[in-house]
C-alpha cells in the first residue's frame, strides 16, 4: 500500500475516525465527571474534561499497526506500539488518580530504552559524530526530553493537536520528497490525521482536553519518527519541523533552573502561556504557532537541497516568534 491514495486514506481516515472517537470520549468523559477543574496554573478558567487523548491514541495505535505490515521491517515498529501503550497505561492513571515524578519518568525511560531497537539499525542519528553506544545514548536522553516537553506544552486550547499534525505532516513530506520507506510517511500521516480529528473538539473554546494519557504518548511516538528522520541522514529536517517545541520548552526550562526554581514543577511561564496571559487568545496562540510551523515545514523541504544553510533562516523565524509572544499587552494591541 504505497502512493497517493495510501496516503490519502491515511490522512482522512484517521482524521474521521478521531474526530468520531474523540466524540464518544468526550461523551464518556461528561457522564463519568472526569474533568480538569481550574488551579492557580491553570490557563482555562471553567471545569472541562479531561482524557481526550484517548481518542487520538485509540486511532493512532491501530492505523500505525497496519501501516506498520507495508513497512521494509514490519516488526520495527513494535516496541513503538507496546512503549505508548504501556505509556498510556501509567498516563492515565496520572490523569485520574495523580502519580509521583518517579513511576511517570521510569515508565517513559523504560520505553525508550525499548524504543532504540525500532530505529534503523546502521543508521546514527548524530550522523557519525558519536560513536553507536554514544549516539544512542544520547538519542535516548533527547527522546526523553521530547515526551516531556511535549507535555509541558500542552498547555492552551489547540497548541498541542496543532503541534501534532504539523509535525506529522511535515514528516510525511519531507519523507515522500526524499524518497525513504513509505511507510514514514504513512506513519506521519496518520498521525496527522489523529491530531486535526481530535482539534476539531480542542480548538479554542475547548470542549475537553488532552490529557497525559494523549500528550505522553504522542510525544513519544512523535519523537521516533523525528529520530527515524535524522537517522536517516535528514538531521536537519528533524530540528526545523518541531523547532518551535524545542525552543520554547528548552528555553523555559533553562530559565527555571537559572532563576533557581523547580522545574519538574507545574507552571505558566513558557512563552505561549505568558501570551495568553498578556491579552492574546488561545486561537490567536495557535495560529501564530501554525504559521510558523508552515514557514519550517518549508524549510524542512528545503534543506534537502539546501543542508544546514535552511538552520539560520529557521531559527531565525522561531526567535522571531518567540519575541512576538514576548512583547507586552500593550505592544501586542
Amino acid at each position: 500500500m504505497t502512493g497517493v491514495p495510501a496516503l490519502t486514506v491515511a490522512l482522512v481516515g484517521s482524521f474521521a475516525l478521531s474526530w468520531l472517537l474523540t466524540g464518544r470520549v468526550l461523551a464518556y468523559l461528561r457522564r463519568k465527571a472526569i474533568l480538569d477543574h481550574p488551579n492557580d496554573r491553570s490557563s482555562h478558567s471553567i471545569p472541562t474534561p479531561r482524557g481526550g487523548g484517548w481518542g487520538v491514541m485509540l486511532t493512532l495505535l491501530p492505523a500505525w499497526a497496519i501501516i506498520a505490515t507495508t513497512a521494509d521491517d514490519p516488526q520495527r515498529a513494535l516496541p513503538i506500539l507496546v512503549g505508548a501503550m504501556a505509556l498510556m497505561a501509567v498516563s492515565w492513571m496520572d490523569d485520574r488518580r495523580g502519580l509521583g515524578p518517579a513511576p511517570r519518568f521510569l515508565a517513559q525511560i523504560a520505553a525508550v530504552v525499548a524504543g532504540l531497537s525500532a530505529l534503523p539499525g546502521d543508521g546514527l542519528v548524530f550522523q557519525g559524530l558519536l560513536p553507536f553506544w554514544a549516539d544512542r545514548l544520547v538519542a535516548a536522553v533527547g527522546w526523553l526530553w521530547f515526551v516531556n516537553l511535549f507535555n509541558f506544552m500542552d498547555g492552551i486550547d489547540g497548541l498541542a493537536g496543532g503541534e501534532a499534525a504539523s509535525i506529522g505532516g511535515g514528516l510525511a513530506l519531507v519523507a515522500a520528497l526524499a524518497g525513504l520507506d513509505p511507510a514514514l510517511a504513512l506513519y506521519g500521516l496518520a498521525a496527522a490525521g489523529a491530531a486535526l480529528g481530535f482539534l476539531m473538539w480542542n480548538w479554542h473554546p475547548a470542549k475537553l482536553f488532552m490529557g497525559d494519557v494523549g500528550s505522553v504518548p504522542l510525544g513519544f511516538t512523535l519523537g521516533w519518527l523525528l529520530l527515524a528522520l535524522a537517522a536517516s541522514g535528514l538531521w536537519m529536517a528533524a530540528l526545523l519541523i518541531p523547532a518551535y517545541f524545542l525552543a520554547d520548552a528548552t528555553f523555559t526550562l533553562l530559565r527555571r533552573l537559572v532563576e533557581g526554581k523547580k522545574v519538574w514543577q507545574a507552571h505558566r511561564e513558557h512563552f505561549y502561556q505568558k501570551a495568553t496571559q498578556r491579552g492574546r487568545s488561545h486561537a490567536q496562540v495557535v495560529r501564530l504557532v501554525l504559521a510558523l510551523n508552515a514557514a519550517l515545514l518549508l524549510l524542512a523541504a528545503a534543506s534537502l537541497a539546501l543542508g544546514w544553510m535552511a538552520l539560520p533562516a529557521g531559527a531565525a523565524a522561531v526567535v522571531l516568534l518567540l519575541a512576538v509572544l514576548a512583547r507586552p499587552a500593550r505592544a501586542a494591541a
